[in-house]
Protein backbone atom coordinates (compact mmCIF):
# COMPACT_ATOMS: atom_id res chain seq x y z
CA UNK A 1 0.00 0.00 0.00
CA UNK A 2 1.59 3.44 -0.68
CA UNK A 3 2.10 6.40 1.27
CA UNK A 4 0.06 8.86 -0.55
CA UNK A 5 -3.71 9.07 -0.79
CA UNK A 6 -5.79 8.13 -3.77
CA UNK A 7 -7.98 11.17 -4.36
CA UNK A 8 -10.08 11.46 -7.79
CA UNK A 9 -11.99 14.97 -7.10
CA UNK A 10 -10.39 17.65 -9.36
CA UNK A 11 -7.87 19.79 -6.81
CA UNK A 12 -9.89 23.23 -8.12
CA UNK A 13 -13.66 21.72 -6.60
CA UNK A 14 -15.12 22.72 -3.70
CA UNK A 15 -15.68 18.97 -2.51
CA UNK A 16 -11.43 18.32 -2.86
CA UNK A 17 -11.14 21.35 -0.15
CA UNK A 18 -13.90 20.20 2.15
CA UNK A 19 -12.40 16.83 1.85
CA UNK A 20 -8.90 18.59 2.83
CA UNK A 21 -10.88 19.65 6.21
CA UNK A 22 -12.00 16.09 6.98
CA UNK A 23 -8.53 14.88 6.96
CA UNK A 24 -6.79 17.38 8.81
CA UNK A 25 -10.08 16.76 11.29
CA UNK A 26 -9.25 13.06 11.60
CA UNK A 27 -5.11 13.32 11.75
CA UNK A 28 -4.39 14.08 15.62
CA UNK A 29 -0.97 14.91 14.38
CA UNK A 30 -1.77 17.23 11.72
CA UNK A 31 -4.74 18.94 13.36
CA UNK A 32 -2.12 19.68 16.44
CA UNK A 33 0.11 21.42 13.71
CA UNK A 34 -2.70 24.02 12.66
CA UNK A 35 -3.85 24.70 16.63
CA UNK A 36 -0.18 25.36 16.88
CA UNK A 37 0.37 27.57 13.79
CA UNK A 38 -3.37 29.15 14.26
CA UNK A 39 -2.34 30.15 18.09
CA UNK A 40 -0.03 32.91 16.11
CA UNK A 41 -3.18 34.65 14.98
CA UNK A 42 -5.21 33.75 18.52
CA UNK A 43 -2.21 35.87 20.02
CA UNK A 44 -2.17 38.52 17.70
CA UNK A 45 -5.79 39.50 18.21
CA UNK A 46 -4.73 40.94 21.18
CA UNK A 47 -2.76 43.80 19.40
CA UNK A 48 -4.94 44.60 16.75
CA UNK A 49 -7.36 47.85 16.67
CA UNK A 50 -11.07 46.50 17.70
CA UNK A 51 -12.93 45.83 14.90
CA UNK A 52 -13.45 42.83 12.32
CA UNK A 53 -10.71 40.23 11.50
CA UNK A 54 -11.26 38.59 8.14
CA UNK A 55 -9.08 35.14 7.39
CA UNK A 56 -8.52 34.75 3.54
CA UNK A 57 -8.63 31.38 1.98
CA UNK A 58 -10.35 29.46 4.86
CA UNK A 59 -10.31 26.23 3.14
CA UNK A 60 -10.13 22.99 5.12
CA UNK A 61 -8.60 25.23 8.32
CA UNK A 62 -10.47 25.53 11.32
CA UNK A 63 -9.19 28.61 12.47
CA UNK A 64 -12.98 30.05 13.47
CA UNK A 65 -13.43 27.41 16.19
CA UNK A 66 -10.93 29.47 18.09
CA UNK A 67 -11.63 32.75 16.87
CA UNK A 68 -15.44 32.58 16.32
CA UNK A 69 -15.85 36.27 15.58
CA UNK A 70 -13.28 36.02 12.47
CA UNK A 71 -15.21 36.07 9.35
CA UNK A 72 -14.26 33.11 7.19
CA UNK A 73 -13.75 33.46 3.47
CA UNK A 74 -12.72 32.06 0.14
CA UNK A 75 -12.45 32.05 -3.50
CA UNK A 76 -14.40 28.62 -3.63
CA UNK A 77 -18.34 28.33 -2.66
CA UNK A 78 -17.64 26.42 0.47
CA UNK A 79 -20.20 25.58 3.16
CA UNK A 80 -18.46 26.83 6.08
CA UNK A 81 -17.79 30.33 4.52
CA UNK A 82 -19.16 33.28 5.99
CA UNK A 83 -18.48 35.09 2.53
CA UNK A 84 -17.20 34.28 -0.55
CA UNK A 85 -15.35 36.95 -2.69
CA UNK A 86 -11.38 36.84 -4.32
CA UNK A 87 -9.17 38.44 -2.28
CA UNK A 88 -8.05 40.83 -5.02
CA UNK A 89 -11.26 42.31 -4.69
CA UNK A 90 -12.36 42.78 -1.28
CA UNK A 91 -16.06 43.67 -0.31
CA UNK A 92 -14.54 45.84 2.66
CA UNK A 93 -14.83 49.48 3.32
CA UNK A 94 -11.96 51.72 3.03
CA UNK A 95 -9.73 51.58 6.87
CA UNK A 96 -12.43 48.85 7.65
CA UNK A 97 -10.62 45.58 8.75
CA UNK A 98 -8.45 45.31 12.03
CA UNK A 99 -6.59 42.20 10.67
CA UNK A 100 -6.40 39.68 7.29
CA UNK A 101 -5.18 36.43 8.42
CA UNK A 102 -4.10 33.75 5.75
CA UNK A 103 -2.47 29.97 6.09
CA UNK A 104 -1.01 29.06 2.58
CA UNK A 105 -3.17 31.18 0.62
CA UNK A 106 -0.41 33.95 -0.47
CA UNK A 107 0.88 31.55 -2.80
CA UNK A 108 -1.60 31.10 -4.89
CA UNK A 109 -3.19 35.05 -5.55
CA UNK A 110 -2.25 35.26 -9.08
CA UNK A 111 -1.39 39.35 -8.63
CA UNK A 112 0.31 39.93 -5.49
CA UNK A 113 0.24 43.82 -6.17
CA UNK A 114 -3.34 43.96 -6.55
CA UNK A 115 -3.77 42.13 -3.55
CA UNK A 116 -1.58 44.22 -1.95
CA UNK A 117 -3.08 47.21 -2.72
CA UNK A 118 -6.58 45.86 -1.17
CA UNK A 119 -5.02 44.72 1.88
CA UNK A 120 -3.48 48.42 2.39
CA UNK A 121 -6.89 50.10 1.00
CA UNK A 122 -8.94 47.72 3.71
CA UNK A 123 -7.23 47.59 6.63
CA UNK A 124 -7.14 50.27 9.49
CA UNK A 125 -3.86 52.12 10.53
CA UNK A 126 -2.29 49.66 12.79
CA UNK A 127 -4.16 46.76 11.36
CA UNK A 128 -2.20 43.31 10.25
CA UNK A 129 -1.66 41.16 7.66
CA UNK A 130 -0.54 37.65 9.29
CA UNK A 131 0.28 34.64 6.99
CA UNK A 132 1.90 31.21 7.16
CA UNK A 133 3.57 30.03 3.89
CA UNK A 134 6.10 28.43 2.05
CA UNK A 135 9.38 29.05 3.23
CA UNK A 136 12.47 29.33 0.72
CA UNK A 137 14.88 27.73 2.57
CA UNK A 138 17.60 25.12 1.68
CA UNK A 139 15.86 22.91 3.53
CA UNK A 140 12.36 24.20 1.97
CA UNK A 141 13.03 24.41 -1.11
CA UNK A 142 14.53 21.10 -1.86
CA UNK A 143 11.32 19.53 -0.51
CA UNK A 144 9.07 22.22 -2.34
CA UNK A 145 10.88 21.35 -5.60
CA UNK A 146 10.85 17.74 -5.31
CA UNK A 147 8.08 16.40 -3.55
CA UNK A 148 5.51 18.80 -3.90
CA UNK A 149 3.09 19.08 -6.41
CA UNK A 150 3.19 23.16 -6.30
CA UNK A 151 5.12 25.16 -8.81
CA UNK A 152 8.23 26.28 -6.79
CA UNK A 153 9.99 28.99 -8.87
CA UNK A 154 12.28 31.79 -6.85
CA UNK A 155 13.08 33.34 -10.03
CA UNK A 156 9.34 34.12 -10.33
CA UNK A 157 6.92 37.45 -10.71
CA UNK A 158 4.69 38.88 -8.17
CA UNK A 159 2.13 37.10 -10.85
CA UNK A 160 0.99 33.84 -11.37
CA UNK A 161 -0.83 32.38 -14.32
CA UNK A 162 -4.11 31.77 -13.50
CA UNK A 163 -5.44 28.63 -14.10
CA UNK A 164 -7.32 27.47 -11.26
CA UNK A 165 -7.87 28.68 -7.40
CA UNK A 166 -5.94 25.83 -6.07
CA UNK A 167 -4.02 24.75 -9.06
CA UNK A 168 -2.64 28.43 -10.03
CA UNK A 169 0.56 28.57 -7.43
CA UNK A 170 3.93 29.56 -6.76
CA UNK A 171 5.19 28.45 -3.49
CA UNK A 172 7.95 31.15 -3.47
CA UNK A 173 6.07 33.78 -4.25
CA UNK A 174 5.69 35.37 -0.42
CA UNK A 175 9.64 34.91 -0.53
CA UNK A 176 9.81 36.78 -3.90
CA UNK A 177 7.47 39.36 -2.05
CA UNK A 178 8.16 39.75 0.91
CA UNK A 179 12.28 39.19 1.39
CA UNK A 180 13.30 38.99 -2.51
CA UNK A 181 11.87 42.32 -3.50
CA UNK A 182 11.93 43.87 0.17
CA UNK A 183 12.79 47.36 -1.37
CA UNK A 184 10.32 47.24 -4.48
CA UNK A 185 7.70 46.53 -1.55
CA UNK A 186 8.78 49.03 0.85
CA UNK A 187 8.67 51.55 -2.88
CA UNK A 188 5.46 50.36 -4.02
CA UNK A 189 3.57 50.19 -0.37
CA UNK A 190 5.44 52.61 2.15
CA UNK A 191 2.24 52.43 4.26
CA UNK A 192 2.80 48.39 5.00
CA UNK A 193 5.53 47.80 7.16
CA UNK A 194 7.21 44.26 7.35
CA UNK A 195 6.97 43.96 11.26
CA UNK A 196 8.92 40.20 11.42
CA UNK A 197 9.51 37.14 9.39
CA UNK A 198 9.66 34.31 12.02
CA UNK A 199 10.57 30.58 10.22
CA UNK A 200 9.81 27.50 11.26
CA UNK A 201 8.60 24.02 11.36
CA UNK A 202 11.29 21.77 9.22
CA UNK A 203 9.74 18.30 10.16
CA UNK A 204 6.02 18.33 11.42
CA UNK A 205 3.88 19.20 8.42
CA UNK A 206 6.46 16.50 6.39
CA UNK A 207 5.91 13.45 9.43
CA UNK A 208 2.24 14.35 9.33
CA UNK A 209 1.41 13.85 5.38
CA UNK A 210 0.04 16.75 4.79
CA UNK A 211 -3.64 16.31 3.21
CA UNK A 212 -2.11 14.02 0.72
CA UNK A 213 0.06 11.43 1.89
CA UNK A 214 -0.42 9.40 5.21
CA UNK A 215 1.03 10.25 8.40
CA UNK A 216 4.77 8.79 9.35
CA UNK A 217 4.99 8.69 12.71
CA UNK A 218 2.52 8.20 15.93
CA UNK A 219 0.31 10.85 17.14
CA UNK A 220 2.20 10.34 20.95
CA UNK A 221 5.47 11.74 19.14
CA UNK A 222 3.61 15.00 18.23
CA UNK A 223 5.46 17.10 21.55
CA UNK A 224 8.84 15.24 20.40
CA UNK A 225 8.91 16.30 16.76
CA UNK A 226 7.95 19.84 18.06
CA UNK A 227 10.75 20.17 20.05
CA UNK A 228 13.07 19.41 17.52
CA UNK A 229 11.93 21.43 15.08
CA UNK A 230 11.94 24.40 17.53
CA UNK A 231 15.90 23.20 18.16
CA UNK A 232 16.72 23.23 14.35
CA UNK A 233 14.97 26.35 13.61
CA UNK A 234 17.30 27.70 16.92
CA UNK A 235 20.49 26.32 14.49
CA UNK A 236 19.68 27.29 10.92
CA UNK A 237 16.56 29.44 9.37
CA UNK A 238 17.45 27.29 6.68
CA UNK A 239 16.43 24.14 8.03
CA UNK A 240 12.50 25.35 7.94
CA UNK A 241 9.53 24.86 5.77
CA UNK A 242 7.46 27.54 6.46
CA UNK A 243 7.60 30.83 7.43
CA UNK A 244 5.42 33.29 9.51
CA UNK A 245 5.61 37.00 7.89
CA UNK A 246 3.65 39.65 9.91
CA UNK A 247 3.00 43.30 7.85
CA UNK A 248 1.51 46.22 10.33
CA UNK A 249 -0.25 49.24 8.28
CA UNK A 250 1.30 52.20 9.53
CA UNK A 251 -0.72 55.19 10.77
Amino acid sequence: MGLKYKIDIPLDAPERTILHKEIILSKPFLKALYQDWYSTFVQEMRSLPSGQVVELGSGGGFLKELIPTIISSDILELPSNDITFSALDMPFDDNSISGLFMVDTFHHLPDAHVFLMEADRVLKPNGKLIMIEPANSFFGRIIYKNLHHEPFNPQGSWQIPESGPMTGANGAAPWIVFVRDREILQNEFPDLEIESILYHTPLRYLLSGGVSFKQLVPNFSYPLFSGLDNLLTSVSNGLSMFMTIKVRKKV
